[in-house]
């Protein structure tokens, strides 16, 4: 089990960043700390150079965990099941553009906040359009050796997809070995009935671990029993990434980040 950061490109709009800047700043505040990859948070693939995060993935030897793409959401209302049909286009295309980019540099593609806004449709008929754009985008990005991953969000910032259940219930219905499940603390306390039995029963499908305490600080500032989360994964054999994504709080980014390290560092040794 590995540990990354969550850091993201100058344009974001999503607070829950412990960084958010230049991406090169952040991955060497990522490695001075001892985090072994980052995870990028990206509105649009193509103001990220490649080359460029390849020979600084070398110099540092870091990974990228996985790709954030709810910037292009939250910034252009790109969505998967948008009624705009030129939208709905758009985001699958943009998702494609973010699979190109990690064929490059690696890491898992997150479906996250691009899932869009159900309203008042049909959750049934949403699901299926959901999964249908998303089997395309993943059928593209077998062919490079990518892998995606759908990630339950809270009722507050998802009207659809709260639940691992329900997430694990349209994976299955997509049906492409490359398309996981990423669970995350702060959602999992909000939707989750007991996190450590969702965690063993979709165990199966995980691929990848977001943490932030319950009132989205860093791990350790609120009321989530992490030993329990991570006693639990590492039952499961779980051994991918456990990526910190959280407000910069306590005390701004950096403090964050280091203090979320540690915190989680003392638990995995343990």
């Amino acid at each position: 089990m590995k540990l990354s950061l969550v850091i993201s490109t100058a344009d974001a709009s999503f607070d829950a960043l412990a960084f958010k800047g230049d991406l090169e700043k952040g991955m060497k505040m990522a490695k001075e700390i001892g985090y072994d990859a980052v995870e990028i948070a990206v509105r649009d693939p193509k103001v990220v150079d490649a080359s460029k995060m390849n020979i600084l993935k070398d110099e540092m030897r870091m990974e990228i965990s996985a790709i954030g793409t709810g910037q292009a959401y939250l910034a252009e209302k790109l969505s998967l099941i948008s009624e705009d049909e030129k939208l709905r286009l758009n985001a699958v295309e943009r998702l494609k553009e973010h699979v190109d980019l990690s064929s490059k540099i690696g890491g898992l593609i997150i479906i996250g906040l691009i899932r869009g806004f159900a309203g008042e449709r049909d959750k049934k008929k949403v699901k299926e359009m959901f999964a249908e754009g998303v089997r395309e985008v993943a059928k593209y990005a077998e062919k490079l050796g990518v892998k995606l991953v759908i990630e339950p969000l809270n009722r507050y910032e998802s009207d659809y997809l709260n639940t691992a259940d329900e997430t694990a219930k349209v994976i299955k219905k997509i049906a492409m070995d490359n398309v996981g499940l990423l669970l995350d603390t702060f959602h999992m306390n909000i939707e989750e009935p007991v996190m450590e039995e969702s965690i063993v029963k979709h165990g199966d499908l995980l691929l990848h671990f977001h943490v932030a305490d319950s009132n989205r600080w860093a791990p350790g500032y609120g009321h989530i029993d992490f030993n329990s989360i991570f006693e639990t994964l590492f039952r499961i054999g779980y051994d991918g990434f456990v990526s910190v994504e959280c407000l910069p709080l306590p005390g701004g980014a950096e403090i964050s980040a280091r203090e979320a390290h540690e915190f989680l560092s003392k638990l995995i040794k343990r």
